[in-house]
C-alpha cells in the first residue's frame, strides 16, 4: 500500500499562500531598504508616530507609507498599535543610525542594486556554475571595488555594521591567549581585533588588509594604545610572520576551494608549528535545519564564486593547507570559530 510522505515539522498548512508569499519576498526586502533610506527608525526613536507624522518628516506620501509600514510590522519590523501609530520593535531598533549595534548600513549594503542584480541572474548561475557579477559589471567584485569608491565604502561600512555583534560574540566565545600576538588577516577595519584586544590587555595585534579599509580602521582607542599596528598585504602572497594566533574572519567564504588553499598556505608559511589559525565563518548544519549561512551560501554563489561550508569541508580544506582541525566552537552570533593547528 502506498503511503504519503510525512509532513516536515513546521510546514505551513496553507501551502499556496506560503509559496506565493515567499515568491513576493523581494517586496519585503524593498520595503526594508526604503525604511532604512528614509531613516524611519531614527524618527521613531523619541516615541510613536502616525504615518502622517512620519510622512511629513520624510517627505513621503502618507497612505503609501502606512501600507509599507504595515507590511514591515507584519514581520516584527515596527509595530502598529490600536490607535494606528507606529513604534520601534527590537528588530526595528537595529535600523537606527545612532546605536552601537546598528544594522542600518548592513541593510543598505545587502539590498543594494550591486547585489540585487546578481540575484536576478541566479538561474544563469545554477546553469553554468559561475557567478554572474563579472558578466554584469565587467570585472570580478574585488577588482570592481578598487575603481568604485561608493561601492567600496558601502561594502566596508556594511560589513563593519554586520560584523559588530559577531565580533563581540567571537571575542567572548574563544579563549584567546593572555599574551602574544593576534594577526587578523583580511580583517577589514579591525572590529574583531579591537574586541579581542579589549578583552586581553596583554595581547598585541596586527591588522592586515588592503589600503582602503586600513585607512578607516577602528583601532584608535586609548586603552589599545601601543598594542597594535596595521600592515597592507595581499593574503595570496604574504602575511606578517611571528604571530601566535592568525584569524581569517569572513574571508574564505569569498573564494573557491583552490583559492582558499592558496590563502591558507600563505598563512602557514608565516606560522610556526603549533601556532593556531581561527576560521570565523558560518558552519553549515546538515539536513533541513534553517540557518542564515544557507542563505549567505547562495549569495556567495551569485556574487563571488564563493561558498559557505560545513565542518567536514573545513577539515579537508585546512588539511590541504597544512593544518589540523582541532575544534569548532559556536558563538552567540551566526559565525562559529573553527580552530586549527599548524602542523
Amino acid at each position: 500500500m502506498a503511503t504519503s510522505s510525512p509532513r516536515p515539522t513546521g510546514e505551513p498548512t496553507d501551502l499556496v499562500t506560503h509559496l506565493t508569499d515567499q515568491a513576493l519576498g523581494h517586496l519585503f526586502s524593498a520595503a526594508l531598504r526604503t525604511a532604512a533610506h528614509l531613516r524611519i527608525a531614527d524618527h521613531l526613536a523619541r516615541g510613536p508616530r502616525t504615518p502622517e507624522q512620519l510622512a511629513e518628516a520624510t517627505g513621503t506620501h502618507a497612505p503609501h507609507l502606512r501600507r509599507m509600514l504595515r507590511l514591515l510590522a507584519s514581520r516584527a519590523v515596527f509595530h502598529e498599535d490600536s490607535s494606528g501609530t507606529y513604534q520601534l520593535t527590537p528588530a526595528a531598533r537595529l535600523l537606527r543610525t545612532d546605536v552601537p549595534d546598528s544594522l542600518h548600513t548592513a541593510v543598505l549594503m545587502l539590498t543594494d542594486p550591486l547585489f540585487l542584480r546578481t540575484s536576478e541572474k541566479l538561474e544563469e548561475t545554477v546553469r553554468d556554475g559561475a557567478a554572474p557579477f563579472e558578466r554584469l559589471f565587467g570585472q570580478p567584485l574585488f577588482q570592481y571595488l578598487q575603481g568604485d569608491e561608493r561601492a567600496r565604502a558601502l561594502l566596508d561600512d556594511g560589513m563593519t555594521s554586520l560584523s559588530a555583534t559577531a565580533d563581540e560574540a567571537v571575542a567572548a566565545a574563544y579563549p584567546f591567549p593572555e599574551t602574544g600576538t593576534v594577526v587578523d588577516v583580511g580583517g577589514g577595519r579591525g572590529g574583531l581585533l579591537r574586541a579581542v584586544l579589549r578583552r586581553r590587555p596583554e595581547l598585541t595585534g596586527v591588522l592586515v588588509d588592503q589600503a582602503p579599509p586600513l585607512a578607516r580602521h577602528l583601532l584608535d582607542d586609548d586603552e589599545l594604545k601601543g598594542r597594535w599596528r596595521t600592515e597592507e598585504a595581499d593574503f595570496f602572497t604574504s602575511v606578517p610572520a611571528g604571530g601566535d594566533v592568525y584569524v581569517l574572519k569572513h574571508v574564505l567564504h569569498d573564494w573557491t576551494d583552490e583559492r582558499c588553499r592558496d590563502i591558507l598556505r600563505t598563512c602557514r608559511a608565516a606560522m610556526a608549528p603549533g601556532s593556531r589559525i581561527l576560521i570565523v565563518e558560518s558552519v553549515l548544519p546538515p539536513g533541513n535545519a534553517p540557518h542564515f549561512g544557507k542563505t549567505m551560501d547562495v549569495a556567495m554563489m551569485a556574487v563571488v564564486d564563493g561558498r559557505e561550508r560545513g565542518s567536514e569541508e573545513f577539515a579537508a580544506l585546512l588539511s590541504s593547507g597544512g593544518f589540523r582541525l582541532t575544534r569548532v566552537l559556536p558563538t552567540a552570533a551566526t559565525p562559529s570559530v573553527v580552530e586549527a593547528v599548524a602542523e
